[in-house]
């Protein structure tokens, strides 16, 4: 047996209202602390993620330049390095 109940039917309805309500509402915050929070970083200066890698792969490459320099100096070094004579007798 089914019976229709004003009573219920608007209950439900308001339960319905209020979980929008809610939702409305938990939206709400979660874009105001977003907000919050990115002011908040901007003010601190800190760099972006593109920023920091740039940064990255210019430090790998200039090690990887020095590296090289550095052999290319050794071998210089090597190559002008004198041999040492023995006197004659």
């Amino acid at each position: 047996m089914q019976t229709n109940s004003k009573f219920f039917d608007d209950m439900s309805k308001m339960m319905t209202n209020a979980m929008g309500v809610a939702q409305g509402a938990k939206d709400e915050a979660e874009t105001a602390m977003k907000s919050w929070m990115d002011r908040w970083l901007a003010d601190r200066d800190f760099v972006t993620r593109e920023e920091f890698d740039a940064v990255k792969a210019m430090a790998q490459k200039a090690r990887e330049e020095n590296a090289a320099l550095l052999a290319r100096l050794d071998a210089l070094e090597i190559k002008k390095k004198p041999t040492k004579k023995t006197p004659k007798a």
